[in-house]
């Protein structure tokens, strides 16, 4: 397997190690030559410097065509800075490459905000995808065909592959590697000491994605203050929006329904709670608007993937 990593200016430093890491610890562990990938670390310049300012030695036309093209992070932190990074020339001009390589049968993979790139290439409109959860209201309104779901971390579509925020780089080149060796992929993990996280969901802040619109914003801060009494209603009149605008907004900007997002804040201010106080799950329940801890705890298990035992000892 050919697999080429094309780099771009600017491109996050743990990304770019985490895959080629994750690929280098495979080829050394692999049992047969057909589990190696040959991978070559691709440039759209002849000089390519991390966000941090380290040289990355790259090569400009490898040859052959590749099985898969991995796209790391760019080292953008906000909306602005990568709405910048994304009209560079050479991301544009990375785009018509990545849309030859998938043309030509590769298999195109991105991380965090790479997956930007991919979108801007044209190569996401129609399919499902993931990207990096606080970017998630940023790439809806850019990409509006793409059927994002952010909570995941790895999502395949047809010859597409993204993955979620930062470190799910090496969530991303171990799918690869799996792809080649379920065995190969176990073993590099346990080196790696790596742990599965199939969801970005337990790591999500959902006021953080709220203030990316004013009355999103308005609507979040309401809510996490009436939990326990919340309805529709009574949240549009004191934002000041017709329920149906409150919905449409809220769903254009986080991608649910205003109902959806105060569970989420409903989980976060359990967790916090279990986390950080002996309270019960009877009590901590009814603070969050639920008459049976049942109905809590069976919530927590859904969104975070966890009990309430291991997230009293997170």
């Amino acid at each position: 397997m050919h697999v080429h990593v094309l780099v771009l200016d600017g491109v996050f430093d743990a990304g770019l190690a985490l895959v080629l890491d994750t690929l280098d610890t495979a080829n050394a562990l692999a049992g047969a030559p057909e589990q190696r990938a040959r991978v070559a670390v691709v440039g759209m310049r002849r000089r390519v410097r991390t966000h941090l300012g380290f040289a990355v030695p790259v090569v400009a036309r490898p040859r052959p065509r590749p099985d898969v093209v991995i796209v790391p992070a760019l080292g953008a932190k906000t909306p602005d800075a990568l709405e910048r990074a994304l009209a560079r020339r050479d991301v544009v001009e990375a785009t018509a490459r990545l849309q030859a390589a998938s043309a030509a049968g590769a298999r195109v993979t991105a991380a965090c905000t790479a997956t930007f790139v991919l979108g801007d290439a044209g190569l996401l409109a129609g399919r499902r995808a993931t990207t990096t959860w606080w970017l998630a209201p940023f790439f809806r309104a850019r990409f509006p065909a793409v059927d994002l779901d952010d909570a995941q971390m790895v999502v395949e579509s047809d010859n597409i592959v993204t993955a979620g925020s930062a470190l799910a780089h090496l969530d991303l080149a171990l799918w690869l590697v799996r792809r080649r060796s379920p065995a190969l992929a176990r073993t590099v993990a346990n080196h790696l000491l790596y742990d599965a996280r199939p969801s970005q969901a337990p790591y999500v802040m959902p006021d953080h994605l709220a203030h990316a619109d004013p009355l999103v914003a308005r609507f979040e801060d309401w809510a996490r203050r009436h939990l326990a009494g919340f309805t529709m209603s009574a949240a549009a009149r004191a934002v000041g929006a017709a329920e149906r605008t409150l919905e449409r907004r809220v769903r254009a900007v986080l991608g649910k329904s205003p109902l959806s997002f105060v569970q989420d804040l409903r989980v976060a201010h359990a967790v916090h709670r279990l986390q950080t106080t002996d309270a019960s799950l009877d009590a901590i329940a009814d603070e969050v608007g639920y008459a049976e801890a049942t109905t809590l705890r069976t919530l927590l298990r859904r969104r975070t993937g966890r009990g309430v035992r291991e997230l009293r000892r997170a």
